[in-house]
Formats: C-alpha cells, structure tokens, sequence
C-alpha cells in the first residue's frame, strides 16, 4: 500500500511539474498576441492554447483546463483589461480545450483527434458569442468607460455591413473564434508528434 501511495505522489507530482512548465510557455505565448488586419482592434490573436491543448490530449481534459488557468492567473499579474480578458480567455478556451480533449481521451484515435478538435472550434466560437454578448463586451465596455457602440464602431470601419451589436457578434466574433480554433488546431497537428512523447513521458521530470 505504502509503495502504492509513493507511485501516485511521484506520478502526481511528475504531472504538475508538466502542467506547471506547460503553463508557463503559454503565459509567454499569450504576450506574443497581434492583430488581424480583417478584425478590429481589441480582437488579438494568439497561439497560447497550444501547450493546453497538447497537455489536454496528451495528459487529459482536467490538465488542459488547469494549464489555461494558471496561464490567465500568470497573466493576471501584467494584465491591463481589469482581469476581464483573462476571464474571457479562460471560459471561450475552456470549450475547445475541454471538450477537444475529453472526445480524444475517451477513443484515443485520429478520428476521434479530428472530431474533437472541430468540434471543440466549434463549441468553443458558439459559446464566444454568447458570453461576449452577455458578458464580456459590456464589461469591457463598463471597464474602459465607453458605450458598447463604440466596439461596434471599430466593427464597422472594416465592414460597413456591421452596424449592431448583434451584427458584430456574427460576423466577427465567431469567424475569429473559428480562425482561432483552426489555427491551435492546425499548429498541435503539426507538433503533436514531436511533443506529445515528450510529455508522455515519465522520466519527463
């Protein structure tokens, strides 16, 4: 028993030594975030779910999850949105990366990799669209002590189709949510089978 508790401590232990180093690549790639010419400027792209979702597929939903969190909580410490956009981050990324990683672990095949990746985009865009709406532009809007118009304005000076609220939601919320997930998704294709042995590794320590 004694040496049964030992191996779940040393495992234990091993496994948040690879979400603590994992989160903290992400919290460097979250400072690398740019703009996109077609969206407006408080849309930013960035590629710091990648170590979440390698450490999601590779470790499980519950890792994943962690390793976006503690990303947010590091970058709570630089952040200049009032924690807001931390928030946001943290809820939209949890979609995708939960659910990419849960549909993976329970099949453990390429197809079940692809379906859950796509559909993980896609939940995670869905769910973009109703916090943003409900939520997270208003408070930013609150926070930055201008009217949610003004978000909507930036919207229309790239698309002058986009004059209401519920117009930017659709046309640039969710396309940037679905470039995201297809981006990260894209990018774990390509390094999944460099770095997944890596952190499946139990002498990774």
């Amino acid at each position: 028993m004694a040496e049964l508790l030992s191996k779940r401590k040393v495992l234990s232990t091993n496994g948040m030594i690879k979400i603590s180093l994992l989160s903290v690549v992400a919290f460097v790639l979250m400072q690398l975030e740019f703009s996109i010419p077609i969206f407006p400027f408080f849309l930013k792209l960035d590629v710091s779910d990648i170590p979440a979702i390698l450490g999601g597929l590779a470790l499980g939903p519950i890792s994943g999850v962690l390793i976006l969190m503690f990303k947010n909580i590091l970058n709570c410490f630089v952040t200049t949105t009032g924690f807001i956009g931390e928030l946001a981050n943290f809820c939209v990324g949890f979609f995708y990366i939960f659910t990419a990683s849960f549909i993976y672990q329970k099949y453990k095949t390429t197809k079940s990799l692809i379906i859950g990746l796509a559909l993980g985009t896609l939940i995670m865009s869905l769910a973009a669209a109703v916090l943003n709406y409900y939520f997270f532009i208003p408070a930013f809007a609150a926070f930055f002590g201008a009217p949610v118009e003004t978000f909507v304005g930036a919207a229309t000076k790239i698309n002058g189709n986009i004059t209401t609220f519920k117009a930017l939601i659709y046309w640039m919320i969710i396309p940037f949510n679905l470039l995201k997930g297809l981006v990260v998704s894209i990018a774990y294709m390509m390094l999944h089978r460099h770095v997944t042995p890596i952190i499946n590794n139990k002498a990774f320590k």
